[in-house]
């Protein structure tokens, strides 16, 4: 079996349509919003023109999706595991974290928890290596690194009110 093709359409002040036609020959496209949204449509078997139903999810929802369908899913928020115990995973700073506005250093996350934040996503942005004089923002997805019971640690402490 051939690998399926996916076909890339830029579409001028809304983002990327990603189209796919499965082996049962089901059209399906996914339209990537520049604000981070998708909108997942499933096209109509006998017209593959007309779309039979469309979901429109936000970033994280797509995220979790993405997730959901890679071979290897335990949760929505792991990124990756590896065979010496260590886990990278996303962490959100929740807007009415204790965090929000508050540095990375007063967390102590490093040292009580053993895990290193080693980058930050900010909208579109990626902040690599984070120094502890890093303005945390509600919003901001921490990718963490350390042991399963740090990287769990470290989301305790910014899951904290």
């Amino acid at each position: 079996m051939s690998a399926p093709r996916l076909r890339a359409t830029p579409l001028p002040g809304i983002g990327v349509q990603y189209d796919l036609v499965t082996r049962e020959h089901r059209h399906l496209s996914v339209v990537a919003h520049r604000d981070g949204a998708r909108t997942v449509n499933v096209y109509r078997t006998d017209d593959p023109d007309s779309c039979a139903h469309s979901l429109r999810l936000t970033g994280p929802e797509a995220g979790a999706l993405i997730d959901a369908l890679k071979p290897s899913h335990h949760s929505a928020s792991l990124l990756y595991t590896t065979d010496l115990g260590l886990v990278a995973e996303r962490i959100e700073v929740a807007a009415a974290s204790r965090w929000n506005g508050r540095l990375l250093g007063d967390t102590r996350m490093r040292t009580d928890t053993g895990a290193s934040i080693v980058a930050v996503l900010r909208r579109a942005e990626a902040i690599p290596s984070p120094a502890p004089d890093f303005r945390l923002v509600g919003g901001d997805t921490l990718i963490v690194i350390g042991t399963r019971e740090g990287v769990d640690a470290a989301a305790a402490i910014l899951g904290q009110e």
